[in-house]
């Protein structure tokens, strides 16, 4: 079977993800599907690595005791991601810590134990709820993720055997002694509730997972659970308290200058509290949550910044994902409580338009004019609230389902964030599902 996986998509994916593969992607619980890279090593201090055998970083602790192993990749990056340790070091694996229990981070290691790794597993204690969760809705995240199905069948994660689970938990902190040697775990809520991140003082070397990636935290994934961009700023701001020399992020490359980790742990705080900031004010003074994101305004030196450009998130989801965590689901419109249905609601407004042509016509129109120059980025959303209503008013129309498809690309083509282009790509499988249905109502 072979997926289409757009340019666009691909070349975001590598800026985020370092040694990104679209297979591996598509597939990132099976084990036999590796990232196809040769992983990356950089020795960041002494007996301390950065490796990257795919689209996630791990660090190797060296000690004379043995290993410590932040994180360990996706399923498929297990057996390169061993020999690689075996060929920087012979030390037995003596402790794995998790950063969190993201399917990128915390389903290697089946390969060290296989291989018969004895290791102790250090998580937060919310990491185990995490996978539980994960285990009650394998349909709706492979769904969302976009994932194939692997040879056995599963697509996401099913089963308790597919992960090394902790054998040890923390709440706050743990300190750990390997050969001789301090290890501080920390708790510190951010892309989710049980993540962690090591620091290691004699080293001045953090291993950060996901607090930290190079870009724009992933504080608001628009069909993810609840984000915490506070408590990010906060392990952001914890992190810089300690003056660290080397920070190994949850993706992208190693920082090695302490004057460049300090700008971009104090960017990322600040760009994280003007979002919390300016949504609570909002909520307070009875703003609607749309106005609320509409108003949001970023300073330009951290729009700008390097190290916090949107590839993945964008600061409007991180918006939004405040208010809710503060407010309700209820968007705040008297209409949006108890809503007609949208496809009932899509066929009022193309009859009161004159038929789905009308509205079809126009979202081109708009569309076009963005094209070429002389429209807006409203008038390209205009478009796609229009295309949208006219394929939902009527889904077995040919000219509805083209410019659905044609006008959510080019809004999709239009944005860098990954997010943004995954999810308004939604609308080209929807035009999919209605055609499969129509040809199985014809068979």
């Amino acid at each position: 079977m072979t997926v289409a996986f757009p340019e666009q998509q691909r070349a975001s994916g590598a800026a985020a993800f370092g040694r990104f593969s679209p297979d591996q992607a598509l597939r990132i619980f099976d084990r036999t599907v590796g990232s196809g890279h040769e992983p990356g090593v950089i020795e960041v201090a002494p007996r301390t690595w950065w490796i990257q055998p795919g689209m996630v970083n791990v660090a190797l602790f060296e000690t004379d005791e043995g290993l410590l192993l932040v994180d360990c990749g996706c399923a498929g990056d297990g057996p390169a991601l061993l020999d690689t340790v075996r060929r920087l070091s012979d030390k037995p694996l003596h402790t794995v810590v998790y950063t969190h229990a993201h399917c990128d981070h915390a389903f290697g290691l089946w390969s060290f134990v296989e291989a018969g790794e004895t290791p102790e597993v250090v998580a937060h204690a919310n990491l185990p709820a995490h996978l539980r969760r994960y285990l009650r809705t394998p349909g709706y995240n492979a769904r969302i993720n976009g994932q194939i199905a692997a040879a056995d069948g599963t697509r996401w994660f099913e089963s308790e055997d597919a992960v090394v689970w902790p054998t040890r938990l923390f709440g706050d902190t743990l300190e750990l002694e390997i050969g001789g040697e301090r290890f501080v775990v920390r708790h510190g809520k951010g892309e989710t509730d049980d993540a962690a991140w090591v620091w290691a003082p004699e080293r001045r070397v953090i291993a950060a997972g996901d607090l930290v990636t190079g870009y724009l935290p992933n504080a608001g994934n628009p069909r993810k659970v609840q984000r915490y961009a506070e408590e990010w700023a906060d392990a952001a701001d914890q992190m810089a308290e300690l003056r660290p020399a080397v920070v190994i992020p949850g993706h992208g490359d190693p920082v090695t200058d302490a004057d460049a980790i300090l700008d971009e742990l104090g960017a990322m705080s600040r760009y994280l509290r003007i979002i919390v900031d300016h949504a609570l004010a909002g909520l307070n003074a009875g703003v609607l949550p749309d106005t609320i994101v509409d108003t949001l305004e970023i300073p330009t030196e951290l729009r700008e910044h390097p190290r916090l450009a949107p590839l993945y998130d964008q600061p409007e989801f991180i918006c939004r994902n405040v208010i809710r965590r503060y407010g309700g689901w209820w968007d705040g419109y008297p209409s949006h409580l108890l809503p007609a249905p949208q496809h009932v609601q899509a066929a009022e407004v193309a009859e009161l338009a004159g038929g789905v042509d009308v509205l079809v016509e126009r979202a081109r129109a708009l569309a076009a004019g963005v094209a070429a120059g002389t429209g807006t980025a409203a008038d390209l959303r205009l478009a796609c609230h229009l295309a949208e209503w006219a394929f939902l008013a009527d889904r077995s129309d040919a000219g509805a389902r083209a410019a659905y498809r044609d006008v959510l690309e080019q809004a999709a083509r239009g944005q860098l964030g990954l997010m943004a282009q995954l999810n308004l790509r939604t609308s080209a499988q929807w035009v999919r599902d209605a055609e499969r249905a129509e040809r199985a109502q014809r068979a």
